[in-house]
């Protein structure tokens, strides 16, 4: 296995620390009783779902980044179907109560109905994509059941990313409008997309003779 290759798992651990850091301060906010305001105060009100939620997406992104590790693949076969079958339920947890969240919590200024919408369709993707995934592994079709799991993963550490697509207003040191919340979130998970579906096409590629050759030889 090249460095690149293991330098996969670390890279995305490395994206997850920014959601998994403010989940834990979010988590602890609601263990010690931190000062209520507006922007906490609906999770102080019914904190069940947003605890489910940081537990199940933490271990989801840190968990489920070695998933893609080829070479412990190879090595630890059962380890990777152990890990699976815990990703899984962590996953579509983080993905339900994430819409559960999205409708049910008053909706914080600025994300605006826009975003909202957006989160009950990548929440609705992000479950779909596990499932398939699950039935996919299930009838042993391990192409489809890669692809619909890099998907989902893909969509369930977008707030890395996200932490990203929000700079220029952090730099600029205002606060994004509607808009530009709208369009920060969504470019995150695009992104996000995006690049998981290029993995899955360059997967996909037939193997040149002459590369088939070099690798047997």
């Amino acid at each position: 296995m090249t460095r690149r290759a293991r330098l996969v798992p670390y890279s995305l651990v490395a994206l997850s620390l920014v959601p998994v850091i403010a989940g834990a301060f979010r988590v602890t906010q609601l263990a010690v009783g931190a000062p209520v305001d507006d922007g906490n105060a609906r999770f102080f009100d019914s904190p069940v779902p947003v605890v489910l939620h940081i537990v199940g997406a933490t271990v989801y992104c840190l968990l489920g980044a070695f998933q893609f590790d080829a070479g412990l693949r190879r090595r630890r076969p059962g380890w990777h179907r152990i890990a699976g079958r815990l990703l899984i339920p962590c996953g579509l947890t983080a993905a339900l109560s994430g819409m559960w969240m999205a409708v049910a919590y008053d909706v914080p200024a600025p994300d605006g109905t826009g975003v909202m919408v957006l989160r009950l369709v990548v929440g609705s993707v992000m479950a779909l994509s596990i499932v398939l995934g699950f039935a996919a592994v299930r009838r042993r079709d391990f192409t489809a059941h890669r692809a619909w799991m890099m998907r989902g993963y893909a969509l369930g550490i977008a707030a890395g990313t996200q932490a990203f697509t929000h700079l220029p207003w952090a730099v600029a040191g205002t606060a994004p409008d509607e808009l530009g919340r709208f369009a920060a979130m969504a470019a995150g998970w695009l992104i996000n997309l995006a690049v998981a579906e290029w993995f899955i096409w360059r997967s996909r590629r037939p193997v040149r003779p002459a590369v088939a050759a070099g690798l047997t030889s």
